[in-house]
């Protein structure tokens, strides 16, 4: 427990941990890098397809904003009708060894709840 504002004291920088979050946080984001990750190369309806219900305003907001972040890359073809594909980015791919852990944590949380319930 913390006695006199220790975390203060310490001069924590909590600065990087909000950031990353930042970058992942807020729905669909994380579920976007995990197909990517799985897919390697998508195009945009096969994202919408592999999410199920999220709406079409909703992921072309997550895209972009991961773009932005440089997460993603937004591969764009001069053709009719006009392709676009998604990947990952260098630092997208550097992401995905952690959202592997989250997810074999949520595994075990899983698990571990289940037991509790019985």
């Amino acid at each position: 427990m913390l006695k006199n504002n220790e975390a203060i004291e310490k001069n924590i920088n909590m600065g990087p941990f909000n950031r990353a979050l930042s970058l992942i946080s807020g729905r669909w984001k994380m579920h976007i890098l995990f197909w990517l990750s799985e897919y390697g190369v998508m195009r945009y309806g096969e994202i919408k397809k592999a999410l199920g219900t999220v709406t079409h305003k909703m992921l072309s907001s997550r895209l972009k904003e991961l773009e932005k972040d440089g997460l993603i890359i937004r591969q764009e073809y001069a053709q009719v009708p006009p392709k676009v594909e998604y990947s990952l980015s260098e630092v997208g791919e550097e992401l995905i060894p952690l959202l592997r852990q989250i997810c074999q944590w949520g595994r075990t949380y899983t698990d571990w709840e289940e037991k509790a319930v019985k």
